[in-house]
């Protein structure tokens, strides 16, 4: 089984080869998307020889550097695709766990709040609300289950990531993702993760900065992805299993 671990990264020049050098240890394939980093971190990348790099010319978002992974992981034909953040929120030594769980799954993904660890840490409060009130709508209206909707720490089979129309470029793309998982009857599970806020000061950046305006936001990418023409699951299976 061919596995991608890929890593969004933007200014994260204080923890980038630290988190590269932990996620090795796990999985020898590496996928940088460095979306416009201006703080130091491209020059950092360039001293890594072994992984792969995307690199956006300027900052495009959460979004655009998933679909950038995606896409890759595509055309080069991996089995399945991790996905985790660069700021130390992601332990990489739970990347087995994620593999391990994927077995009858289509999308693995880590929840902060499926149960407590010892080295959890607070996490600021309005982000708390917010991903509470978010989940909690994601699952009564598309039947899911979810604890946590907007983790980055992720797996995905091959058969997801094609059936899979992510359009949604800002912080806004994991519940475009539920919403399409949903819909097309993808089978989910969620593993526990620990809870690590290491900087809960970072911003989201310009009016996403205000609480309400990020929760309206989040709404209106759902409302929108709830519109979103699909393919249909069968259709997706028969033109991989032809192609």
């Amino acid at each position: 089984m061919r596995v991608l671990t890929a890593i969004p990264v933007y200014n994260e020049a204080r923890s980038v080869r630290q988190v590269l050098a932990a996620a090795r240890k796990y999985c020898p394939e590496i996928l940088v998307i460095n979306d416009g980093s201006t703080d130091g971190t491209t020059e950092l990348l360039e001293e890594e020889h072994d992984i792969y790099r995307i690199d956006h010319g300027t900052n495009q978002g959460y979004g655009a550097a998933l679909i950038s992974a995606f896409s890759f992981a595509l055309q080069h034909d991996y089995d399945v695709l991790v996905t985790m953040d660069c700021d130390g929120q992601h332990e990489p030594s739970r990347i087995p766990v994620l593999l391990e769980a994927l077995d009858d799954y289509d999308i693995v993904s880590g929840s902060r709040y499926l149960r407590d660890f010892r080295q959890n840490t607070p996490a600021p409060s309005e982000r708390q609300y917010i991903n509470a009130v978010i989940t909690a709508e994601l699952n009564a209206q598309f039947g899911l289950q979810l604890t946590d909707a907007f983790c980055g720490f992720k797996a995905y089979r091959r058969r997801a990531l094609a059936c899979l129309r992510i359009t949604e470029r800002g912080w806004g793309m994991p519940l475009q993702l539920w919403v399409q998982a949903a819909r097309l009857g993808l089978r989910i599970r969620e593993v526990a993760v620990p809870r690590l806020y290491l900087d809960p000061s970072r911003a989201f950046g310009g009016a996403l900065n205000d609480p309400q305006q990020r929760l309206a936001y989040y709404r209106s990418v759902i409302a929108a992805a709830a519109l979103d023409r699909l393919p249909c699951l069968e259709a997706v299976a028969l033109h991989s299993a032809v192609s």
